[in-house]
């Protein structure tokens, strides 16, 4: 069962990503210790598409995986 949008917004926030706004209901997501930007478009009640699940779970291990070998 693919998660909600809102699902991946709250992973992304529980990591310490911060909201850019976009276009439309797409919204940017940044964090220091992560390299470029997450895009999540779609409903907040809406299903992700893999690839965004995808996106999201990957920066969140870049990120943590910094975060473990304490690099800024």
């Amino acid at each position: 069962m693919p998660k909600k949008v809102r699902e991946l917004k709250q992973m992304l926030r529980q990591i310490g990503f911060i909201q850019k706004p976009g276009k439309g209901s797409h919204t940017n997501w940044v964090h220091s210790l992560y390299s470029g930007k997450i895009t999540v478009s779609g409903k907040d009640s809406a299903d992700a598409k893999l690839y965004q699940e995808k996106e999201v779970k990957r920066a969140i291990q870049e990120v943590k995986r910094k975060q473990e070998n304490g690099t800024d």
